[in-house]
């Protein structure tokens, strides 16, 4: 496989930290390897959020489904994300939108948002998940003074998108909604959207997708893809014949899995810290209270939120490199941040730091159509950190379009085939100059 990150990355050392696996009281889904050959009308590549979702669309009209996944269920994206279901996948202002893609497909694009977080509440309904759901809607903090017009501008727009009234709460007012910190200058809360563990969310999909039918497969990485009229995956140990194909990899695709993805996606580092669980004496000395998620309004954002069981997570960007060296001085800054955003918790440990390849794409917004070239064959990928919400409903909108149907909002955008980042397999080395004036801009 063609990959354009370390090995480390596609292995177990960057998850060996996790917090998720100890919130799990139950055993894990287990599915056998691929073992001889099959043959059914859906191939699905990636155990993920979207492979799942095209797998429970398509089971849903009676189709014959087979999924390959290349490690456990859990163990990519979906299972190590900081689980903040909400609008916004695109790295993409909606001007930007509006003015690159036109008013009425922009507006299908935001119609899709929204669907895609009713998308995860209809799945948590109909399959009775408990995934210690909570946080209404979400926060969205200024991390400085001069980013506060920014923040209620966006309070703005989502009321413009979707109708619904945004809170504005100012620097002096954040301590009584249980906002206390000095790195914050002024919020917005909005309506749409909540918080859920990723983990739970994830087994209970594959316990789905596995009770409506699908043929699941773990550990059975495919090494070759066969156009013949239809496709024939290849694993080490078997074959699946397939009419038609669908490849759900996200950040952990590969530049010849299909050959038409190649420098159409860029993985970016996410990295997540958890602290242990914190008494009611040390929440009330900090004044965060909160069981919000929030988002920051740094562009290498962070991402946090109170468990339910009182620990603090927190998530951010800017890394470039999967090595020990890199995993070591990331957490440090990760432990940094989170001392100077909650100053009163200094003395508290954070057991859990952990890593994952979010994607990206070169349009800036996500992708779900038929890849170029492979008739019969689609993808979904480039969700620029909103995956939990986001591949959930690509992987429905792609599997519709594998059945000839339209039943979901589907704007054109997200239909087109992404341009190639312009140093294909090098494309990394885009990010290195790119994060430092990203680092500078947000501290201007």
């Amino acid at each position: 496989m063609k990959r354009i990150y370390e090995d480390m990355a596609y292995g177990d050392r960057p998850i060996q930290e996790r917090y998720w696996p100890s919130t799990i009281d139950t055993p894990p889904p287990e599915y056998p390897e691929l073992d001889g050959e099959l043959r059914c009308d859906f191939a699905i590549i990636g155990g993920g959020y979207t492979g799942l979702s095209a797998a429970l669309t398509l089971a849903a009209e009676g189709a014959d489904v087979v999924l390959l996944d290349a490690n456990v269920p859990g163990w990519g994206a979906s299972g190590r994300n900081g689980g903040l279901v909400s609008v916004g996948s695109a790295k993409m202002d909606d001007e930007d939108i509006v003015r690159k893609y036109g008013a009425s497909d922009a507006q299908v694009f935001f119609d899709a948002e929204r669907a895609s977080v009713d998308l995860v509440e209809q799945y948590l309904t109909e399959f009775e998940l408990d995934v210690d759901r909570h946080s209404k809607g979400y926060t969205f903090v200024a991390h400085k003074p001069g980013a506060v017009p920014a923040v209620k501008e966006y309070g703005e727009e989502y009321t413009k998108r979707y109708g619904l009234p945004f809170e504005f709460v100012p620097k002096e007012a954040m301590a009584a909604h249980g906002l206390n910190s000095p790195d914050f200058h002024g919020a917005v809360h909005l309506p749409i959207g909540f918080a859920l563990n990723p983990m739970k969310f994830i087994f209970g999909l594959y316990r789905a997708a596995h009770q409506r039918g699908v043929r699941i497969f773990s550990k059975s990485p495919v090494t070759k893809i066969e156009q013949t009229g239809g496709y024939v995956l290849h694993t080490s140990k078997g074959r699946v014949r397939a009419k038609k194909l669908i490849v759900g990899t996200n950040g952990y695709s590969s530049d010849d899995m299909p050959g038409a993805m190649s420098a159409r996606y860029l993985p970016v580092q996410s990295n997540i810290l958890v602290s242990r669980p914190l008494t009611e004496d040390e929440i009330q000395a900090q004044g965060w209270w909160s069981r919000q998620m929030l988002v920051d309004s740094r562009t290498l954002l962070h991402y946090f939120r109170l468990l339910p069981d009182n620990r603090m997570l927190l998530g951010l960007r800017g890394s470039v490199r999967v090595t020990e060296q890199n995993m070591s001085a990331t957490r440090a800054i990760a432990r940094a941040d989170f001392d100077r955003m909650f100053p009163e918790w200094r003395h508290v440990e954070t057991p859990y730091f952990w890593s994952g390849l979010i994607c990206m794409t070169r349009n800036l917004v996500p992708f779900a159509g038929e890849l170029l070239g492979m008739e019969g064959a689609f993808a979904a990928f480039g969700y620029h950190g909103g995956g939990v919400t986001m591949a959930n409903y690509a992987g429905a909108l792609i599997a519709d379009m594998a059945l000839g149907k339209s039943r979901r909002p589907h704007p054109d955008l997200m239909k087109r085939a992404p341009r190639r980042f312009e140093l294909g397999l090098f494309r990394r080395a885009s990010l290195p100059p790119a994060f430092a004036w990203y680092k500078l801009r947000d501290a201007m």
